[in-house]
């Protein structure tokens, strides 16, 4: 707010100069009717003026040099100053405004600089998590394995992997609560866990007790991480399986050509300190050409623009329809295409695996 006006001010100075001089002609040099040389008139109106220069110089000219001085620093890129003062007119009211206006920009650009930083960050840790997870899966006497994993953000929840212990190889599949960085650490830490414990115990079942006694050591209650861990063992071409709260299994049968759904069972990782009387291991029977099939719940509950949702029927109605046509590759590939295809433009809401099994005959 304006309350003392520049230009009022100007005129005030100008007023008192004029009284000066009017109060000078009638008492020094004998009134307005006495005669007054042109030498002493011309001094009078030469200092009239230069007083009036200097006035809107100093009050007017000097004040706003300052200001465009920083403005123009302000708008080539360059180092500019907060301009200190005490003025209540429009020269104070434009130095004001800028303070305020470069005040703002300093709190934007140190937005701008902690976005860049968060998203630096953020690339690095999805650089990081896409390291950790397999980019292809082993080779394996007896089965023909295709993974896939697509997070909704930089960095996801979903998790998956193979560890070969001995004749064995464990295969997992896991969906921590939501996604996002707090969901990818949890993700990065089970599977390391995974790795250790693989190398110990010889039997799922172990693993995942041990995995999930020390995940809770570390993660709050309302974070778990559903979990499913098959163990192939090459020697006798037998494969068992343990649940922790995880999807359905979808079995394809070569000889029915029916697609069959198991419960994962179990408890999700994280909710109990101690999951060894809510887990089992149980054989997972395997004809030659039969499929299975995991999943995360980010491609069954993916949903199109009338929010409807994938749904597992449909996910077993492809089941049927591609496994007698394809292998691991081709089932896992048309999969998710059709996902992705059913989805639209949507935006991902949650991330999404699959990982397709085929038992082969043993080379």
């Amino acid at each position: 707010m304006i309350s003392k006006s520049i230009v009022r001010k100007l005129f005030v100075k100008v007023f008192l100069l004029a009284a000066a001089i009017v109060a000078y002609v009638y008492f020094v040099e004998g009134g307005f009717g006495g005669s007054i040389s042109i030498m002493v008139f011309l001094g009078i109106l030469g200092t009239s003026f230069l007083l009036f220069v200097f006035l809107y110089w100093y009050e007017i000219v000097r004040p706003l040099r300052v200001v465009m001085v920083q403005i123009q620093a302000l708008l080539a890129g360059k180092a500019y100053k907060r301009i200190y003062t005490e003025r209540v007119d429009e020269v104070g009211l434009i130095a004001q405004f800028f303070n305020q206006v470069t005040k703002g920009l300093g709190k934007v650009g140190d937005q701008i600089k902690d976005r860049e930083r968060m998203v630096d960050e953020l690339e690095l840790a999805a650089e990081l998590q896409r390291d950790l997870l397999p980019s292809a899966a082993p080779v394996i006497a007896g089965l023909e394995i295709v993974a896939k994993s697509r997070p909704a953000t930089e960095v996801g929840g979903d998790s998956y992997g193979f560890f070969p212990a001995g004749d064995k190889t464990h295969i997992y599949i896991g969906d921590v609560t939501g996604h996002g960085v707090a969901a990818g650490l949890i993700m990065t830490m089970v599977n390391s866990f995974v790795g250790i414990f693989s190398g110990i115990y010889a039997s799922a079942y172990e693993i995942v007790v041990q995995v999930n006694a020390n995940v809770k050591k570390y993660v709050k209650k309302s974070m778990f991480m559903t979990f499913l861990m098959l163990s192939w063992d090459a020697k006798t071409q037998k494969m068992t399986y343990v649940g922790a709260g995880h999807e359905h299994l979808l079995i394809f049968r070569s000889n029915s050509g029916q697609c069959d759904e198991l419960m994962g069972g179990g408890i999700a990782l994280g909710m109990v300190d101690d999951n060894s009387q809510k887990i089992k291991e149980l054989e997972l029977e395997l004809g030659e050409g039969d499929f299975v099939i995991l999943y995360t719940d980010g491609i069954t509950e993916a949903r199109n623009a009338a929010k409807e949702q994938f749904g597992l029927e449909r996910l077993k109605k492809l089941v049927v329809e591609y496994c007698p046509q394809y292998g691991a590759e081709g089932v896992n590939f048309h999969i998710a295409q059709d996902v992705v295809a059913f989805a639209g433009e949507g935006a991902q809401e949650d991330d999404m695996t699959l990982i397709v099994i085929k038992r082969v005959s043993k080379v």
